[in-house]
């Protein structure tokens, strides 16, 4: 099965809607929402329409914007950290543990109320959940919180001999892949489902084809193959938030127009209303 995951949703007003554009239109999987931002609290019941066919996520946010509680090591003046400096403090040991599980809780209790349904999956922006203390974290309040049908949670990191024979941001893919060692029998070894291969990493050069890619990325599916994608609406608040603009809307056109997408990508079926994925039931 390919999972093809619309990351950022909420992230603006334009990525809310390119999202729900292409999930009403069967090019999509799966979704993952920014619960911290401004735009979640009116962006979640649109999103709720789509769920039938949608799998709907957490994305977890620790180096945009605001927490939604108090966290005076990690954002004392009441902003998040960039990248760089989340990775670096959890490489060093500095982040509190504590303080990350309250975030935690805090946007897994968002999305709740936003959606009223737990999250389908996880996972986390700029992949900061498989970092030191954050998993630890987060893989105990998955399985604390969703006993019986568990969320699965995303493992970014892919065979190396896939990586490397897609010739796409293959330093970034590797990078990313020595922060996740260990992650997944992490998550598997608390009974925790997750993807067994991942692509998707791209280096957002406008000059090179969103559609070459995407190609690429479908390509060597594992059993349960997660591919993350970015497609947005770009507009002036985009240009605020994040170095990705012109990019997300060439993923938009190219995931819009591939005729053959709908029918190689797995989407669920359930009442809009139903439970939880029940990932075992369907990974094979």
């Amino acid at each position: 099965m390919i999972i093809l995951c619309a990351d950022d949703y909420a992230m603006t007003e334009g990525i809310s809607r390119a999202v729900g554009e292409l999930a009403a239109a069967k090019r999509l999987s799966a979704t993952s929402v920014m619960v911290n931002l401004a735009h979640w609290p009116a962006a979640a019941p649109r999103l709720r329409a789509h769920r039938g066919h949608l799998s709907i996520g957490l994305h977890l946010n620790l180096t945009l914007g605001a927490p939604l509680g108090p966290m005076p090591r990690l954002a004392p003046a009441g902003r998040l950290p960039g990248a760089g400096s989340l990775v670096a403090r959890a490489l060093c040991g500095l982040l509190d543990g504590e303080e990350v599980r309250g975030e935690i809780e805090r946007q897994l209790d968002r999305f709740e109320t936003g959606l009223q349904f737990p999250p389908d999956h996880i996972d986390g922006h700029q992949h900061v959940h498989v970092l030191p203390k954050v998993r630890t974290a987060l893989l105990r309040a998955a399985r604390r919180r969703y006993p019986t049908r568990p969320p699965l949670i995303r493992v970014p990191s892919g065979r190396p001999a896939a990586v490397a024979e897609r010739r796409v941001a293959v330093p970034k893919a590797m990078s990313v892949a020595a922060l996740a060692l260990g992650f997944a029998d992490a998550a598997e070894g608390r009974g925790l489902p997750v993807n067994d291969s991942f692509a998707g990493f791209s280096s957002f050069d406008e000059r090179t084809s969103y559609a070459h890619e995407l190609e690429s990325a479908l390509q060597q599916p594992g059993r349960r193959h997660l591919v993350m994608c970015h497609p947005g609406h770009p507009d002036e608040e985009l240009a605020r938030l994040d170095p990705v603009v012109a990019r997300r809307g060439m993923e938009y056109e190219a995931i819009m127009r591939d005729p053959e997408l709908p029918q190689r990508i797995w989407r669920p079926w359930r009442n809009a209303d139903g439970p939880a994925i029940d990932w075992p039931a369907v990974g094979d």
